[in-house]
């Protein structure tokens, strides 16, 4: 079996190793797509794979998968969702972050082996600031992201909500000296 977080860990290292550059989340998909098709030549490697493709039960919470990893016959498969926010909306962001961790909980009920979230941010209010509660304390000071989590904004924002089914805890790591990202591993 896969061990994603090493994987992606990997990534990171020899993207700012080799100086990589990654200026958006298409640049993120592509630049570690390339780098998972050469460190895993037994495995298919592809983009934006619909749900439908590996299982009949399809209805989850969003419909494709930023990055499929699987073998000849599917027994094997794995998910990575990513996400590079550059425009601000930390709050819905945030909430963004949660509803890829719930996904990912989807796909490996329906038979994903393993299953990733990759966030990469390059603003502060992301890990660090003031407000430590609401959807902040899950990226801020608990480091966990878990339960209910209702969304931040707008006018149904008391009524709208994610419930993830278990606790998953990630650290915060640099990158470089503007950004930072977390894994985590379902």
């Amino acid at each position: 079996m896969l061990e994603l977080k090493a994987i992606v860990n990997g990534f990171f290292k020899f993207a700012e190793t080799t100086g990589v550059e990654i200026y958006n989340e298409f640049s993120l998909q592509h630049e570690m797509g390339i780098y998972l098709r050469s460190a895993l030549p037994n495995y298919k490697v592809q983009f934006e794979r619909n749900v439908s493709f590996f299982t009949t039960d399809n209805k989850t919470i969003k419909k494709e998968i930023d990055i499929s990893i699987f073998d000849q016959s599917k027994k094997e498969k794995y998910a990575i969702e990513l996400k590079f926010p550059l425009n601000g909306q930390h709050p819905e962001q945030m909430y963004s972050f949660a509803k890829d961790i719930k996904f990912m909980e989807e796909l490996v009920e329906r038979g994903f082996n393993r299953a990733a979230c990759v966030v990469l941010v390059s603003d502060r209010p992301f890990y660090e600031g003031k407000s430590n509660n609401g959807i902040y304390k899950y990226f801020r000071s608990e480091y966990a992201v878990y339960g209910d989590i209702y969304k931040p904004t707008g006018s149904r924002k008391q009524d709208e909500y994610i419930t993830l089914s278990g606790r998953h805890e990630f650290k915060w790591q640099n990158f470089n000296a503007k950004s930072k990202f977390y894994v985590i591993v379902i």
